[in-house]
């Protein structure tokens, strides 16, 4: 009996090894991957802000997304994120405050300001695309959240393709990009066991 369970032990250790290899291939994969194209709308995932400054991270992918409007990749931009308890503002008007000094028209940004975790913001851009009979959507964020990023999206309806920065602060650093990736495969099998992942502070991430 003692050797039988040895075995299954070390089995599921080798089965949880080869799983958690496979995602965090499927992370970086994914991650390396900017498949732009024509869509109905461009959707930024929020970061942290300070009292209506992006941080490095917010402002990088806002940043990217501003290109991808000006590019000619969708009509509308959607800027996500709301606020931590102290904020008096949220991350979806600190992006939407860059977004428009950059040029992009106050009518072409659709705002989503309640959400504090990347699935909450997803649920109501979800409902957002139903609103105004939208589609199809580019979606902006960090390179080794953009697997979770489209997976919650399809599971909203929508039909995504991600376009994610190569400047955010969280990738440049390998010590950083290992860390936001634990951060996901954690993040993944929650959501995937449960539907929902646990709160996040400072950042959807």
């Amino acid at each position: 009996m003692l050797r039988d369970l040895t075995r299954l032990v070390a089995l599921g250790t080798v089965a949880a090894v080869a799983v958690g290899a496979y995602a965090t291939f499927r992370v970086w994969q994914q991650g390396e991957h900017d498949d732009r194209r024509p869509a109905d709308a461009i959707v930024v995932l929020g970061a942290a802000q300070y009292d209506g400054r992006p941080s490095p991270v917010l402002r990088a992918r806002v940043d990217h997304a501003i290109e991808l409007y000006h590019a000619d990749v969708a009509p509308l931009l959607v800027v996500t994120g709301g606020k931590a308890e102290g904020d008096r503002t949220t991350e979806a008007d600190a992006a939407r405050r860059v977004a428009l000094a950059a040029g992009v028209p106050e009518d072409a940004i659709l705002v989503e300001d309640a959400g504090r975790t990347t699935i909450e913001s997803l649920r109501t851009v979800g409902e957002l695309f139903r609103m105004h009979d939208l589609r199809t959507a580019v979606f902006v964020s960090d390179r080794t959240h953009m697997l979770r990023v489209l997976r919650i999206a399809r599971d909203q309806g929508i039909e995504g393709w991600g376009s994610p920065t190569m400047t955010s602060p969280t990738d440049l650093a390998l010590r950083r990009r290992v860390d936001a990736t634990v951060h996901e495969l954690g993040a993944l099998a929650i959501y995937f066991l449960t539907g929902d992942i646990p709160p996040e502070a400072g950042a959807q991430n």
